[in-house]
């Protein structure tokens, strides 16, 4: 599976963002190179999963996504992942978007904040998807 390439980008970008939860905003506020490690961290843990996303609904043949959001929505309708899941996902891919075309104030409180209380979603769809994966192999029996 293609995925296995992005499962080790996003563990290494989580493991990145699980460091930059101890920083106090203030510094973030106040660094600018430290600002862009952690959006970046927070930018390729959030399209990792939107990669591995699009190739489960691939390898299963679900309907193709319109978005990003909407990658997650399908598999939670597909009951690949909770319906819960699927919505905080969904969520972080809105996000993303707007990591991709940061504009003039973006809202460091705000990404400090899911920098907070964001991970554990991101943390939670790897652990599915490598479910998934075992299953698929034999080896969750």
């Amino acid at each position: 599976m293609r995925s296995l390439a992005h499962m080790r980008e996003m563990d290494e970008a989580l493991d990145d963002w699980e460091r930059y939860m101890s920083l106090p905003l203030e510094r973030l506020l106040r660094e600018r190179d430290l600002k862009n490690m952690v959006l970046h961290a927070l930018l390729v843990s959030i399209q990792a999963s939107i990669d591995i996303a699009n190739h489960l609904i691939s390898e299963e043949g679900l309907r193709r996504p319109a978005n990003y959001r909407e990658a997650f929505q399908i598999l939670g309708e597909a009951g690949l992942i909770d319906d819960d899941l699927a919505r905080e996902l969904s969520d972080l891919a809105g996000f993303r978007n707007v990591l991709v075309h940061i504009y003039w104030g973006l809202d460091m409180e705000m990404v400090y904040h899911i920098l907070q209380n964001d991970r554990k979603h991101l943390v939670n769809f790897r652990d599915e998807v490598k479910r998934i994966l075992c299953d698929r192999s034999g080896g969750g029996d």
